[in-house]
Parts: C-alpha cells; sequence; structure tokens
C-alpha cells in the first residue's frame, strides 16, 4: 500500500517544492500541513499551493491559502502550535513518515519577534514530538539549521562540531528541536534525522532572503546593504539539491539498537545539506547583477556602484557557513552540486517571468 507522508510548512519554500517532488517521483499520498502565517507576503504561498496541486492534477482546486485536497494531496490549513490540530491531522491520515519543515524563520526577525519562534520552533515541534510518540511513525525528518554552528571558527563545518554558542534565538531554537528530537527518540524509540540547511536558494524563494530582497531592491532602483563590509561567505544550496538530499534522507531511517544497558538506544542523527563551496558576500552579488542583466531583468547601463552600500555586521549574522557533507554523501551517494550562477539564472528566469518584467 501507499505510504502517507506528512509534511509541515507544505507552502514554504522547501516544503512546497518537496512536496511537488514526492507528487512526481513517488506513489505517497501527502499530507501537507501549514499555518501560512504573513512573516512575508502570502501570495507567493498561495501560488506554491497552486503549483503542487497543479501537480496533483487541479491548479483550481487551490483556493488562495484555505485547506483543500486534489488527487494525492491534501493540505490541512493549521498551527503547529495547536495540539489538537496536529492530533488530528495524525490520527486522520496516519502518517508512516513525518517531515518537519515548519518553523519561524529569519535570523534579524528573532531579535524583534522571539515569542514567534517559541510558539513555532519550540511548541510546534514539541507537539510534533508527541504526536509521533502517541502514533509511531517509521521515520521523523526535521528541519535543524546550519545556524546552530553560530561563530564557529573552524571550516568546514561538521556534525561532529560543539554547537552549544547560538548568536541568535533562531539558532537556539533549531540546536533545541535536536535535543529535544535525540530525548524524544531515546525514550520512545523514534527514528529521526535532522537536517542543518545551507543558505537555501531558488524560484519562488523566500522574500526575505539575500538573493531575492537584493533583486527587488535593485529592479526599484533602490540601495543594497552588504553586510560586515561585504567580508562574509555563505554556502549557497540550489532548492532542487535539498529536496533531492531530503528524499534520499526520509528513505533511510536510523535503525533502533539496544544498549548495553538493556534499554532502547536514540535512533537520531543530523546531516548537513550545503553546497561546500561558500561564495563570498562581493562574489555573490556581482553574479547576481551579471545574470539580472543578461537576462534582461535589469538594463546593461544600471550603475550598480550607485545601488551598493557596505555596513557592518547585523546581530545574529555569522560571518561564514561552509558544509562538509561527506556524511550525507557516505550514506546517501548524494552531493549537492548546482552551481551558484546555474542557480541564480534559473531564479532571474523565474522572477522576470512571475512578475511580468
Amino acid at each position: 500500500m501507499s505510504k502517507t507522508v506528512l509534511v509541515t510548512g507544505a507552502a514554504g519554500f522547501i516544503g512546497a517544492f518537496l512536496c511537488k517532488r514526492l507528487l512526481e517521483t513517488t506513489d505517497y499520498t501527502v499530507v501537507g500541513y501549514d499555518n501560512c502565517n504573513d512573516y512575508y507576503d502570502p501570495g507567493i504561498k498561495v501560488d506554491r499551493l497552486k503549483m503542487i496541486a497543479k501537480t496533483a492534477g487541479d491548479e483550481s482546486a487551490a483556493n488562495g491559502l484555505e485547506s483543500f485536497e486534489c488527487g494525492r494531496f491534501v493540505f490541512i490549513r493549521a498551527d503547529l502550535a495547536d495540539e489538537n490540530a496536529v492530533n488530528s491531522a495524525f490520527e486522520q491520515y496516519k502518517p508512516a513518515i513525518v517531515v518537519n519543515l515548519a518553523a519561524q524563520a529569519g535570523v534579524r526577525y528573532s531579535i524583534e519577534n522571539p515569542r514567534a519562534y517559541v510558539d513555532s520552533n519550540l511548541v510546534g515541534f514539541f507537539n510534533i514530538l508527541e504526536a509521533c510518540r502517541h502514533h509511531p511513525v517509521e521515520h521523523l525528518v526535521y528541519a535543524s539549521s546550519s545556524s546552530v554552528y553560530g561563530g564557529n571558527k573552524k571550516v568546514p563545518f561538521s556534525e561532529e562540531d560543539r554547537v552549544d554558542a547560538p548568536v541568535s534565538l533562531y539558532a537556539a531554537t533549531k540546536k533545541s528541536n535536536e535535543l529535544m528530537a535525540n530525548a524524544y527518540s531515546k525514550l520512545y524509540s523514534i527514528p529521526a534525522t535532522g537536517l542543518r540547511f545551507f543558505t537555501v536558494y531558488g524560484p519562488m524563494g523566500r522574500p526575505d532572503m539575500a538573493y531575492f530582497g537584493f533583486t527587488d531592491k535593485l529592479v526599484r532602483g533602490e540601495t543594497i546593504k552588504i553586510f560586515n563590509m561585504g567580508d562574509c561567505k555563505r554556502d549557497f544550496t540550489y532548492i532542487d539539491d535539498i529536496g533531492e538530499g531530503v528524499q534520499r534522507v526520509m528513505a533511510i531511517p536510523p535503525e533502533v539498537k539496544m544498549g548495553e544497558d538493556g534499554l532502547p538506544m536514540a535512533a537520531h542523527r543530523v546531516y548537513n545539506i550545503g553546497n561546500s563551496n561558500p561564495e563570498n558576500l562581493l562574489d555573490f552579488v556581482d553574479t547576481l547583477q551579471r545574470v539580472l542583466v543578461e537576462e534582461g531583468v535589469l538594463p546593461e547601463d544600471f550603475d550598480f556602484e550607485a545601488h551598493k552600500e557596505l555596513v557592518p555586521m547585523q546581530p545574529g549574522d555569522v560571518p561564514v557557513t561552509y558544509a562538509n557533507t561527506s556524511t550525507l554523501e557516505n550514506d546517501t551517494s548524494f552531493k549537492p552540486n548546482t552551481t551558484l550562477e546555474d542557480g541564480i539564472r534559473i531564479f532571474t528566469a523565474w522572477y522576470k517571468n512571475y512578475f511580468n518584467l
């Protein structure tokens, strides 16, 4: 029989593309769950849901941000912090695999609105863990983040590195998720895998991310701010690479083993998913600018120097992210490999079409 997969954060960037991928490449029934908050323009979330519904067989089934069913896809609009709603979804659909991608995202926003992170990333994840406890699943896969590495000086970042000095509440909630998952895995034999994502980008992405926000500002003729005077490096990872990595990890739940004390050991692990090729922020901006001109989004005579401003580091930011993905590669035979230029070009073509430029 076909398995049911529950994907939380299904109207989000990673969640929507994962739902689409699972509908295209498996016979799974996919249950999407999202509260569709207005942290950024909900309009793009509507379009992501339409994309999923189209893949499932009927684009018109997605009516705004409301719950709907279409072929092998079910969408539930509800909040992870709503314990009853989470339990209801588990009781009704009995998922074999849970992929928890729902979270309040954004490092800087966590400084201004900390409670949103506690409600979504801690209370919401606790509700997922409790539901997996009472409705046993084959595998719980959940989103952690490269932000857990904080200001670590050793690069590239490896899963064995110490991650006990977060520089933002967002990072602290993600490290907390890893600790909570490990405890629940130990106590209730829940196979669980955390995924530390590194700077995910691509078409239909989050408007608050640098590549999207920079493009918006340049198109409007505004100035972009480049933090830490440009002395930053980011390990940009294309959305399709993230989707394939998640799907491969879903298929290999950690094995529950017995410890020397006769009790089950934690069947829990974490993987980095990144491109393992950090880009200097100034080089990234140069690539973005060049592609925007080549793809006809900006005119050839656009004065980029007049629209760039170098500014100090922002609270909560880190100077570098850089993933060691050897563990992921060893266990799944997969390594993200989309180049930044290729990914930015696909995003730019989508942006031009989406905004009718």
